[in-house]
């Protein structure tokens, strides 16, 4: 009897030593996992609810970077993951002190953001506390419990990776409530990101293409930055967003199947005298258990009618909440279709070809 146990004994421990070997390696896309050390580079483990998917897997947080495979096409050919509210991260405390009520749309720092590659970034900016804040806020007016914190803080996050990473481009797209003189371009100069600037007259007018991306690396202009204040352009050189790109409906409104508005500030996406299309792809309220949902196979049809819609263009920012929840590939697999298309002609970037062919 002892001896029978000893082997069920043993043939357990096997099995369990053999789960754990299997786990403790790197494990692909859609495999299952424990935490995120189990998933391959790129990768992190959780569990779709939303999709009444209870099991975790390894689903992914980065897209590829297009430079490794292409660094000689125009601005405009290339798709970026962008984060919408990029600042607004869950769980933060105001910088004022004050416990945030205003909604949450990210899980992670900026830093972390721009390494998983991030490369699109919407900022909410206000005059606060004689200073400019990021907040996520109402009525043009930010409040201790709408404050997260001086976007100076956040502006030297990008001051820093542009220093270290001199091959790549970031675009800052800022909802704009400033009205103190001269505020924005104070703040950008303050936090040392004025020589990375892309000067606005660079920027084509009437949908003609932009510089090459490995032209604007070698001048060292890779920050792109574009506000909603349409006087901005004029009085601090900072580019008025809708003269140079297209955006759909925000919220739900451009969550609705088979449809892609543009929003109002914006002219319609078929406009191709702006030749940036920007795609918004997160709900009114900001979901994080919902997001792996909204983020995966809705996503890609949103960018596939949004192509259409956009007079054949595939969006050059595709702009979600929780960027790094899905139930698998999520945005960064929708963000390597469009590269995928603009660089090569296929669906699959990883199969694109340094010569611009689909392998």
């Amino acid at each position: 009897m002892f001896q029978r146990s000893l082997l069920f004994l043993l043939i357990a421990l096997l099995i369990q030593s053999s789960f754990l070997f299997k786990i403790s390696s790197a494990l692909k896309e859609g495999k299952t996992c424990i935490t995120n050390s189990n998933c391959d580079a790129g990768l992190h483990c959780e569990t779709c609810i939303a999709n009444t998917d209870f099991r975790p897997r390894c689903s992914r947080t980065q897209p590829i970077n297009p430079i490794s495979k292409a660094k000689e096409l125009p601005f405009n050919k290339y798709s970026w993951l962008t984060t919408h509210n990029s600042f607004a991260r869950l769980g933060e405390v105001s910088r004022t002190g004050s416990v945030i009520l205003a909604p949450t749309n990210q899980q992670d720092s900026i830093t972390s953001q721009l390494n998983n590659g991030v490369r699109g970034f919407m900022l909410d900016m206000y005059d606060f506390e004689n200073d400019i804040w990021l907040c996520h806020s109402f009525d043009g007016t930010c409040f201790n419990f709408t404050a997260f914190q001086p976007a100076i803080n956040i502006l030297r996050e990008f001051q820093v990776f542009l220093e270290k990473n001199t091959e790549e481009v970031v675009t800052i797209i800022i909802e704009d409530y400033v009205k103190s003189p001269k505020g924005l371009s104070k703040v950008f100069d303050a936090a040392g990101l004025r020589k990375f600037m892309f000067p606005v007259a660079r920027m084509p007018k009437n949908g003609g293409d932009w510089p090459r991306l490995d032209d604007m690396v070698r001048q060292n202009q890779r920050l792109l930055v574009f506000t909603s204040d349409s006087h901005k352009e004029a009085t601090e050189g900072i580019a008025y967003q809708w003269k140079y790109m297209v955006e759909n409906q925000y919220g739900n409104g451009g969550l609705k199947v088979g449809v892609c508005p543009n929003r109002a500030q914006s002219a319609p996406m078929s406009d191709k005298s702006k030749s940036l299309v920007l795609v918004n792809h997160f709900p009114d309220a900001a979901d994080l258990i919902v997001a792996c949902k909204q983020n995966s196979a809705s996503l890609l049809e949103s960018i596939k009618t949004c192509y259409q819609a956009a007079g054949q263009r595939w969006p050059n920012f595709i702009a979600v909440d929780f960027y790094k929840r899905s139930d698998g590939g999520g945005a960064p697999q929708a963000v390597d279709v469009a590269n995928g298309n603009l660089i090569c002609g296929c669906d699959n970037f990883a199969a694109c070809k340094g010569d611009g062919k689909c392998g």
